[in-house]
């Protein structure tokens, strides 16, 4: 299916990319995200298949939604998922950072979900190295069929949620001077996501073992790190 015609029909499993939503939105990629691959990943690999309306299902696409947008909107003012002006996120019980924070301490992208307190010589990866749009290609480069989300558990529901899930994909692409590996790439983790009474976001906290993801990224051979990251267009769609 082309960009066009996924947008022209709506997402599976995420919310406002109907083709009249995904006009006139500052894309920070330049076009809206595909998310045909990746998708096809997550149906193949899933190990859960909520019921249509469950509570469970509800979650999952409003995490999907959720990262939909924190990847590929560039202006927050569009986001439909959080309350910009409120909005908080931490990882792992570190202080919790503002929208603002966010962008200019870590330059947004995946370096939020990957702040470590490794001293710099042990960091494979460097978030305070990364743009947003740098380390979005850094792991769809290492990720070409993406790397998909599910729920596993969700524990209650808004307006504070607490949910169970499992991210995984599959190295067919370089990561950071370390080859393909080939191997399937997972972790595991638990999330909070508090809503307002607009059922807007606003307090985001994530508890999980970086480790697990870089690690699973390192085991191949080294090779030199001038490699080309793979100009697909379905990579604008895979985060």
């Amino acid at each position: 299916m082309s960009s066009s015609a996924a947008a022209a029909q709506g997402e599976k499993y995420r919310s406002h990319l109907s083709e009249e939503e995904v006009k006139n939105i500052k894309w920070r990629f330049g076009i809206p995200p595909n998310y045909d691959v990746v998708n096809k990943l997550f149906e193949e690999g899933r190990t859960k298949v909520w019921p249509a309306g469950s509570l469970e299902e509800k979650v999952q696409n409003l995490v999907k939604t959720w990262e939909m947008e924190i990847f590929h909107k560039a202006s927050l003012d569009e986001f439909k998922t959080i309350d910009p002006k409120k909005y908080t996120f931490s990882l792992n019980g570190r202080k919790p950072l503002t929208s603002e924070e966010i962008v200019k301490k870590l330059g947004g992208g995946y370096n939020p979900q990957l702040q470590t307190s490794l001293p710099e010589q042990f960091q494979c990866y460097k978030p305070a190295e990364e743009t947003a749009e740098s380390s979005h290609r850094v792991f769809t480069t290492a990720f070409p069929r993406g790397f998909a989300l599910e729920v596993l558990q969700v524990y209650s529901g808004p307006p504070v949620i607490v949910y169970k899930f499992r991210h995984w994909g599959f190295m067919e692409g370089p990561f950071k001077g370390y080859a393909p590996s080939g191997e399937l790439v997972e972790f595991f983790g638990m999330a909070i996501f508090e809503l307002n009474e607009e059922s807007k976001i606003e307090k985001v906290e994530f508890f999980y073992d970086r480790g697990e993801l870089l690690g699973g990224l390192m085991k191949g051979d080294h090779i030199s790190t001038n490699e080309t990251p793979s100009t697909c267009p379905f990579l604008r769609g895979t985060g």
